[in-house]
């Protein structure tokens, strides 16, 4: 260690103090220069551990120095208070030489903090997995579970699994309070805790906090639904959200039929209540408008409830709880007399990112007819093209600025008039991006500029900003980018030359750069690349930044390869590089991911899981790893199969049949992968039927909801056994489903005998089901109203077949609303005839559509027809 000379240093307490959360950009130089007076006297002042709290882009040499500064100047560092002070420098601590349980106990309970760190949290991880390995000396891990803080994450499922229910009775204060728990650990720990009781009661469940996603389907719906309405609304709530969507229909379906469903409708709160189907919500009576406050609505259901509300509270009412302005209709709109229009805006305005296209050009229209001159200029985008000559002057600002607030996707609909904007843009900025105030008034319109602008037309003093803006873009042409690396190269010099810090400001677009200079930053600053890398998310999208990251710590790498026969001279991944990876993961070979260690596998079988990129050969080498660890796979447990996500994709048709599959809880996980074959889906849904002793027609809604994608795989008799009521439960994520012509054609036959032939859908229907409305016939399809054409949900059109859709009029066409005439396929488009293209293109003009919605329009409240049983 070299000892600078200290009494050069201007470093004093009092200016480290003046510092705060800037300490961190001292050199290592400065740091090892303090004097140990200074470092003793600061860290006894009173904040000194508030302001440690905040340095939270402290790097691990830093963070080194001052501990070693600390250490020096005379503090004891085993001693409790001490390492309370030490704030966030604690996620750095080294010292573990001859440490006793209770102060790794200690270290552990601060190291909570280590999750604010940006980055280093393979390196964290490490830190407290030895930690954890001392505080369990001579300790049984049943007696200490609640004294390891978050560090319990750090378990493996093994090591949960030898846990007693007892201790996870006894810990649960401790455990309900951990965050980043995979699921199959909560799994794991809420199985041992409701073991113990023979049937769930809200005391219980109240007490599990996030642990509360891992009880079981089966356990919740088994619960007593008194208790199961107070669960809704107790403390757990806020983790309702994070339920499985068959978790909350087990809730659901259970209070629904217990009779007491009135008064949990008005009790369901926030995200909760958009999985209470339609039909139920049509049974029950007693809706007011200050009870939609609370609750988030799908817009079937809003549709239903705003026409059935409007008779009885005024718009002002309905519109000022939020999220009912989703079942706004055009005929609602048009119907308001002037001055009510212009009074009750500001709610729209309000909740932009409620409306849909259609209801914002039914907006535009209805501004434009009573009040053309203070039309709030962002309106008259989705207005026909001609309507933008009106921006100019005044306007051009305002203009710009509620564009770059709104966010209307400004990609919808046609290209043309996607083109005519950015042109009135360019106009409004004359040619030219001058200085940080047009990049902010800008906001996220810059994404879409074209490239030649940002190659002659960003001024070098807008540079800097505009490349932090540009950084927010979700999607990026590869045009743009190469003229983003231009400006980037332009204004910070050669990657040769930039510090750590230049590489963190160009963040995600380092993976423009050529593998030449990442190699340079990378061998420079591979920490600070290996955080950036984790931000840029899949491989598709940079994978030579993810190649460089994977090289860069395959170099660094110092552990001697193995030395088993079939692993002779081959590197096998460590959990702290797995983690540090992420998604460049995918450059293992597939020797090396044979070559895993048992308990490596064991903890990071989650995070592998994750990985989208990898090739089906390493998904089998992880696979074949996976028996080899936990055994035949009849011995699986449920746990086991949900920890593989994307690797479980390997399984063959036989190894399904051999896996337990007896709960909806693995399905569910199971279904969320989409690339399933349908020989593969076939036997995961034959699994469950045969494991949990079912047949089709014994399915509940909550199974329907958890076999989710798997459902396209059943034939049309199997459909037409689903019980109608249990359907109707969960037809709204049914809807949700992209299958086959021929299975969409037997859920339409089923949405009948739920809401009646399809002749009298709604509009609050037609967003009700979905994709199922792809499953119509011609005449079926011909028949509808052309006001209704705008409540067919946008994934819906997408899925009615070329020869069918062409069977549309022209009226009903043009009705379509911007939105859905968006979603019109080519092959869709290839079969129209002139006279439909042109609806077409009004439709996507946003055009205004003959003359307003008549009674018989959108959500027209059915009143003598409720669902059949």
């Amino acid at each position: 260690k070299t000892e600078f000379n200290e009494s050069t240093s201007w470093v004093s307490a009092e200016n480290l103090r003046i510092l705060g959360r800037y300490m961190v950009h001292l050199s290592l130089e400065e740091i090892l220069r303090i004097s140990l007076n200074e470092i003793r006297l600061f860290i006894s002042f009173d904040n000194a551990t508030k302001q440690l709290d905040t340095v939270y882009d402290i790097t691990p040499e830093l963070a080194q120095a001052f501990l070693e500064r600390i250490n020096s100047s005379g503090f004891d560092m085993r001693n409790t208070s001490t390492i309370y002070r030490l704030g966030l420098l604690v996620c750095f601590y080294d010292d573990m030489e001859q440490m006793d349980a209770a102060v790794a106990r200690a270290l552990l309970h601060q190291m909570i903090k280590c999750n604010q760190l940006r980055g280093y949290q393979a390196e964290v991880q490490k830190l407290k997995s030895q930690l954890l390995s001392i505080a369990m000396q001579n300790q049984t891990l049943n007696d200490i579970l609640g004294s390891l803080s978050d560090a319990v994450v750090g378990l493996t499922s093994s090591q949960l699994e030898s846990l007693s229910p007892e201790a996870v009775h006894n810990a649960i204060a401790t455990l309900n309070q951990v965050t980043g728990w995979a699921k199959s650990q909560v799994m794991i720990l809420s199985s041992k805790y409701v073991s113990s009781e023979k049937v769930l009661s809200f005391h219980n469940v109240s007490q599990m906090g996030a642990l509360v996603t891992g009880v079981s389907t089966q356990s919740l719906y088994s619960m007593d639904p008194k208790e199961l309405s107070q669960v809704i609304r107790g403390a757990t709530s806020q983790y309702l959200s994070d339920l499985l969507p068959a978790q909350q229909q087990g809730i659901l379906r259970k209070i629904a039929a217990s009779g007491d469903f009135s008064s949990s409708v008005t009790d369901i709160q926030g995200a909760f209540f958009k999985e209470i189907s339609l039909s139920d919500l049509w049974k029950q009576t007693g809706y007011n408008s200050s009870m939609m406050k609370e609750k988030e609505l799908r817009r079937s259901q809003a549709l239903y409830l705003y026409e059935l509300l409007s008779k009885k509270s005024s718009p002002v009412d309905l519109l000022s709880t939020g999220q009912l302005v989703k079942g706004v209709t055009c005929r609602h709109i048009e119907s308001m007399g002037t001055d009510l229009f212009l009074n009750t805006y500001k709610f729209f305005e309000k909740n932009l990112h409620l409306l849909s296209p259609y209801q914002v050009n039914c907006l535009a229209w209805k501004f434009w007819k009573v009040s053309n001159a203070s039309i709030p200029p962002f309106l008259l985008l989705v207005l026909p093209t001609e309507y933008l000559e009106y921006v100019s002057g005044p306007l051009c600002v305002p203009f710009i600025e509620s564009l770059g607030k709104t966010e209307l996707p400004l990609l919808n609909p046609s290209l043309h008039k996607r083109n005519a904007v950015l042109q009135k843009i360019q106009e409004c900025l004359n040619g030219s991006i001058a200085d940080e105030y047009d990049v902010d008034l800008l906001g996220n319109l810059i994404c879409h500029l074209p490239p030649a602008f940002l190659h002659g037309k960003v001024s070098l003093k807008a540079t800097a900003s505009a490349l932090q803006q540009l950084k927010l873009c979700q999607q990026l042409s590869h045009q743009q980018k190469t003229e983003i690396k231009y400006r980037l190269l332009e204004l910070y010099g050669s990657p040769s030359n930039w510090t750590a810090e230049t590489s963190l400001d160009v963040g995600p677009f380092i993976a423009l750069l050529s593998k030449g200079e990442l190699n340079i930053l990378a061998e420079k600053f591979p920490d600070t690349i290996l955080q950036i890398a984790k931000t840029v998310g899949p491989i598709s999208s940079a994978e030579e930044l993810l190649s460089t990251v994977f090289e860069s710590l395959s170099t660094a790498n110092t552990e001697p390869p193995l030395t088993r026969p079939d692993c002779l001279g081959t590197r096998a991944p460590s959990s702290a590089e797995i983690i540090k990876l992420a998604e460049a993961n995918v450059f293992w070979s597939v020797q090396e991911l044979k070559c895993i260690d048992a308990e490596t596998f064991d903890k990071s079988v989650e995070l592998l899981g994750t990985v989208s990129g990898f090739n089906s050969s390493q998904r089998i080498a992880l696979k074949e790893k996976a028996k080899e660890v936990w055994g035949s796979l009849p011995e699986w447990k449920s746990y086991h199969i949900v920890s593989l996500g994307h690797i479980a994709l390997a399984l063959t048709e036989h190894e399904i049949e051999e896996l337990d599959l007896h709960s909806v809880d693995t399905i569910s996980v199971l279904s969320q992968q989409t690339e399933w074959t349908l020989t593969q889906a076939r036997s995961i849904l034959q699994g469950f039927l045969e494991d949990s002793g079912q047949t089709i027609s014994t399915l509940k809604s909550f199974d329907l909801v958890g076999l989710g994608a798997l459902l396209c795989a059943l034939n049309s008799t199997e459909i037409t056994s689903i019980k109608t009521a249990e359907f109707s439960a969960a037809v709204a994520r049914i809807g949700l489903l992209v299958c086959s012509t021929p299975v969409l054609r037997q859920f339409k036959m089923m949405t009948e005998s739920v809401f009646g032939a399809a002749a009298s859908w709604n509009g609050s229907v037609l967003q009700e089901i979905g994709t199922i409305a792809g499953g119509l016939n011609e005449d079926e399809l011909k028949a509808f109203d052309k006001n209704l054409m705008p409540y067919f949900q946008p994934i819906a059109i997408r899925r009615i077949p070329p020869e069918i859709f062409q069977a549309l009029s022209p009226e009903q066409i043009a009705n379509l609303g911007p939105e859905n005439a968006a979603m019109v396929t080519r092959s869709q488009r290839e079969r129209l005839n002139a006279a439909q293209l042109q609806s077409l293109q009004l439709a996507l003009d946003g055009a205004r559509t003959s003359t307003p919605e008549t009674q018989n329009g959108a959500s027209t409240t059915q009143a003598l027809q409720t669902p059949a049983p």
